[in-house]
Formats: C-alpha cells, sequence, structure tokens
C-alpha cells in the first residue's frame, strides 16, 4: 500500500514506540476498571461499554474541529478508497468489548486475560507474516516464537492465586478469539493509519466501533432504560473514552514501527503495571508479587521478541 504525499507519518524508534505503549497499557487498565464500575453502578456492563465509546466519540469530535491533521488525513483516506473491509476494524473492537461482558463473569479475570493474551499473541504472529502488516512482513523467528509464549506465561503467573470461574470450554475459545480480533483490528487500523494517519485511523476505528456498541445496545434493550438509569457523579468513571483515544493512538505507533505482536506484548505489560498501581489505591487489594513478576516478563518478551526481527516492505 502507497503511501500519500501530503500525510508524513512519523515512524518512533522502536523504543519509544514500545515505551508509549506500555504507558497506553497502564491507561488500558485504568480504562477497564472505570469501564466496569460504570457499568456495576448503573446495573448493565453494556452502559459501561456505551459510554465508552461514547466518550471517545465526543473526543474525536472535538479532534475533527480541532485537528487539521485529521480533517487532512481523513480526506486522504476516502479518496484513497480502501477496500471496504480495512474500514471495520472498530468492529473489532465492539466485538472484543461485549464479548468481555459476558465471558468474564463466568470465566474469571484470571482464565480470560489468559486466553486473550494467547489469541492476540498467535494472532500477532499470524497477521506480521501477512501482507495485512502495516509495519512489514516479519519473519516467524525462534525469537518472536519464544516471546509470544513468554508473553502468555507472564500473563497466567501474574494471575496466580486468582479467583478462577467455572472453566466452560466454549468461552476460553472465545475468549482467545477476543485476542485474534484484537490483533486483526489492530492490523485494520494501521493499514488505515499508514495511508492517512494515526488520527484519521482513530476517527474511523471511533466511529465504526459507535455504530456497532449502539446497535448492540438496541438489540439487549439498553437503550430504552437510559433515560431512567441512575448516573453516578464520579468523574473518574467517564474517562473511559478519552482513554481509549489515547490508547488507540499509542498502538497505532507501535504497531507502525514494531508490528503487532511486539506491541501487543508491550501493552500487556502496561496493563500488568496498570493494575499493580490500582491495587495499591486506597480500598484496593493491596500489592502482588506475582503482578509485578509478570510484568517484567513481559517486558523482557518484548525485548526477547525484538532479537533479529527483520522487516520486509509493507504490501503494496
Amino acid at each position: 500500500m502507497g503511501r500519500v504525499p501530503g500525510v508524513p507519518v512519523k515512524v518512533l524508534p522502536g523504543w519509544a514506540a514500545i515505551g508509549l505503549t506500555v504507558v497506553g497499557g497502564v491507561g488500558s487498565a485504568a480504562q477497564s476498571l472505570a469501564n466496569a464500575e460504570m457499568g456495576e453502578r448503573t446495573g448493565h456492563p453494556i452502559i459501561g461499554a456505551l459510554v465508552n465509546n461514547t466518550g471517545g466519540m465526543a473526543l474525536v469530535l472535538l479532534g475533527l474541529l480541532a485537528l487539521p491533521s485529521m480533517r487532512t488525513g481523513l480526506g486522504v483516506v476516502f479518496r484513497t478508497r480502501l477496500p471496504w473491509w480495512t474500514y471495520l476494524g472498530g468492529l473489532c473492537g465492539a466485538f472484543f468489548i461485549v464479548a468481555a461482558t459476558y465471558i468474564v463473569p463466568v470465566l474469571g479475570v484470571a482464565v480470560y486475560t489468559i486466553a486473550q493474551v494467547a489469541g492476540s499473541s498467535a494472532g500477532g504472529l499470524v497477521v506480521d507474516r501477512t501482507r495485512l502488516a502495516p509495519a512489514g512482513r516479519m519473519g516467524l523467528t525462534g525469537p518472536r516464537m519464544a516471546g509470544a509464549a513468554l508473553g502468555v506465561g507472564a500473563v497466567a503467573l501474574a494471575q496466580f492465586g486468582r479467583p478462577v470461574g467455572d472453566l466452560a470450554v466454549g468461552l476460553v475459545l472465545l475468549g482467545v478469539a477476543c485476542g485474534v480480533v484484537i490483533a486483526v483490528q489492530g492490523a485494520l487500523n494501521g493499514r488505515v493509519s499508514a495511508v492517512g494517519n494515526p488520527a484519521a485511523a482513530t476517527a474511523v476505528n471511533f466511529a465504526v466501533s459507535s455504530v456497532g456498541m449502539v446497535a448492540v445496545a438496541a438489540v439487549v434493550g439498553v437503550l430504552a432504560r437510559l433515560g431512567s438509569t441512575d448516573w453516578p457523579a464520579q468523574w473518574y468513571l467517564y474517562i473511559g473514552g478519552p482513554l481509549g483515544v489515547a490508547i488507540t493512538v499509542a498502538v497505532l505507533l507501535g504497531i507502525r514501527s514494531v508490528g503487532l505482536l511486539r506491541t501487543g506484548l508491550a501493552l500487556v505489560a502496561g496493563q500488568l503495571g496498570g493494575a499493580l498501581l490500582l491495587d495499591l489505591r486506597p480500598g484496593g487489594p493491596g500489592a502482588s508479587v506475582a503482578v509485578l513478576v509478570g510484568a517484567v516478563m513481559t517486558l523482557l518478551a518484548v525485548i526477547v521478541s525484538g532479537r533479529a526481527t527483520r522487516i520486509a516492505p509493507a504490501a503494496p
């Protein structure tokens, strides 16, 4: 896929892209906590997801007004006439959010997280080998496979001692599918970003995911009860959407620089580190040595997976 003149996209150095993605992972941990509590306070998990997308879309609309680069990027994206399926990354995100609201209560956070990371690691390895990879094809090398395995092991260790729900094989496989879907989402959004820019790709992602979330909310009957919902007053419960925008941009920049697998592992490292920090908050469960070791192991997985990585030119 060729570049379009007039829409420069800076490719960050690998260390900067990984660092930014780790910070995005910390934000992802906070986002998950805010969305979950919003769903609990309002009486339905889909409401938390809907608030998340609404906040993100509001920030994107402000971006359209304030950022000429976003408007320019979107114009280039639509003039380029990418294949229709390239724009569906947002639906992958909506699927992930909705599936998680039904899987976690049965499997528990521990098994779901391990299944999801296994899926995203495998998906990242496969997508990085295809023409879909925005950073170009990356070889299926020993270090990359070892890094993926180490990442799954790190998450499994981080969940040590946490409650495990009923082990429903179908839901475990759905959790793995969620991880694969997230890898595909990153690739699709990355293709849009490569033609336009990360701001334009973020706008497309949230526009599509918002349509998907509204459709889901209508099907499950949530839209009809929004008017009678007792909305909580705590401001931090409404930050999921803005955090989602920042995370999406960080992931897009990471994918462009170091590929899907390493970006996904860096995101997980940040999520584990963020979970550790959130556990230390007043009223939290306290620090966990297992989570700390898991976060360090995941960062090690990022380093291992990057050894002797060769990047082929991106697909035209």
